[in-house]
């Protein structure tokens, strides 16, 4: 079950940079504002329920890697970000540190 919860903390950590995002026009500025801190809070929360069982330093990693990697690939389909395959090689190396630390628990 920690690590659904790390899993669901991590795609929650996508939303609060998209939040961001929208805060930087001024009709979604609010909405945006409200989207990030409640992202914050439930991604917060869900690792906070996976630090019980999944040491700090796997479950650190494993999160901000999700959330690194969800949010480049909503910036480049969403907003469009700069995408090459040097990029993308990147993320994918972030993703294999994941699964390696998944892999080593």
């Amino acid at each position: 079950m920690s690590w659904m919860y790390l899993i669901v903390a991590g795609l929650l950590e996508i939303g609060w940079p998209v939040g961001l995002k929208m805060s930087q026009e001024a009709e979604t500025r609010v909405m945006g504002i409200l989207l990030a801190i409640g992202f914050m809070a439930a991604s917060g929360f869900c690792l906070w329920m996976a630090q019980k069982h999944i040491p700090i330093g796997t479950a650190y990693a494993v999160w901000t890697g999700i959330g690194a990697a969800g949010t480049f690939l909503v910036g480049v389909m969403f907003y469009g970000d700069p995408a090459s395959l040097a990029r993308y090689f990147g993320v994918a190396l972030i993703v294999a540190g994941v699964i390696v630390l998944k892999l080593a628990h």
